[in-house]
């Protein structure tokens, strides 16, 4: 029935914009990212496209507008089932609006898997292909605790998250850091809801360097004695340093932050990020499109790894300036393993 439908699902895909050059035989899968300009999900396409061709897979992607557009991810995981696709990975905008669609792709037969962001609940896909985003932020949190006991400092905190909306890879990043530096979480599920002197306050980035130079600067507006900034990545990261180097602080902040995209190994080595935690998206969308691949073949599900309700796909520190008891590697390590 779905190899049926597959004209119709390309006229829709032409209105979509996406190319439908099909006629291959091959069977087709999906990759539906948050956007198509953040390096992290374009060097996930890459991973995609180069595992898709090894695997013989017929790949279509899509990506929403902006970081939030829920409804460009539902029509592209309709243009999908129009097309009679075996299965489809997806970095969803919205972890719960997204299930409805997700439950209409499951009726049609197909195999959904989530890369990065879990579905909210995270049993509406069949697997998910992530970084343990708490270890990521715990991991960061831990170098710097061990710093500043070292340097004999006391921490004011800056916090730089990603947005309102609660996100899971948002809220476990921000918690992961706060348990790692030895701060209690109050409602582990929750961002901001802890009462603890060291932290100075809370600001959303959108992920992005110009919303990390505004989130910072408002924070320092509130509080001019921040000494140690939490990023929930690197662009954002990138735009706390610019603010307080503006404000001639930038020598006296540490910043830390998670992605390990080639830019950010580059801030490590020249001080810019005292650490950072490096994650693998080439390696997320090569598991996914190689577990869509035996699903087509025989219908076997991917299993998650041991004691974690997702598949690991590993974190690395990174960091010029190793403390002791926390495991990390170097910038020129990084260098060799980053990304975008």
């Amino acid at each position: 029935m779905r190899r049926l439908m597959a004209v119709a699902g390309c006229v829709t895909l032409v209105l979509a914009g996406a190319a439908c050059n099909r006629g291959t035989g091959e069977p087709v899968v999906g990759l539906i990212t948050k956007t198509d300009t953040n390096p992290f999900f374009v060097t996930m396409k890459h991973g995609a496209e180069q595992a898709a061709d090894e695997q013989g897979l017929d790949l279509l992607t899509f990506a929403g507008k902006v970081d939030g557009d829920n409804e460009a991810q539902v029509q592209a995981i309709e243009n999908l089932i129009s097309y009679g696709a075996e299965g489809f990975l997806i970095t969803p905008n919205d972890s719960k609006a997204i299930v409805p669609s997700l439950d209409r792709a499951h009726k049609a037969g197909m195999l959904v898997i989530a890369l990065d962001t879990p579905v909210d609940p995270p049993d509406a896909a069949d697997a998910t292909f992530a970084t343990d985003n708490y270890q990521a932020g715990k991991l960061i949190g831990e170098w710097a605790k061990a710093k500043f006991a070292k340097d004999g400092k006391q921490a004011k905190i800056a916090m730089l998250d990603l947005n309102p909306n609660q996100v899971s890879v948002d809220v476990k990043r921000d918690q992961g850091f706060l348990e790692g530096f030895g701060i209690p979480n109050g409602d582990p599920n929750r961002i901001g809801d802890e009462n603890d002197p060291r932290i100075a306050g809370h600001d959303v980035t959108d992920g992005n360097e110009e919303g990390g130079r505004t989130a910072m600067e408002n924070l320092l507006q509130k509080d001019s004695s921040i000494n140690l900034v939490y990023t929930i990545n690197e662009p954002a990261a990138a735009g706390a340093y610019q603010a307080l180097k503006a404000a001639g602080k930038e020598k006296d902040v540490t910043i830390v932050s998670i992605d390990g995209g080639c830019p950010g190994v580059d801030n490590v080595a020249n001080g810019v990020i005292g650490a950072t935690s490096m994650q693998f998206p080439i390696k997320m969308a090569q598991l996914g499109i190689e577990a869509i691949a035996q699903y087509a073949k025989d219908g076997t599900k991917p299993q998650n790894t041991a004691g974690k309700d997702f598949v690991d796909t590993g974190v690395q520190l990174i960091t010029d300036d190793p403390q002791s008891g926390v495991e990390a590697k170097d910038s020129a390590w990084g260098k060799q393993n980053c990304w975008g």
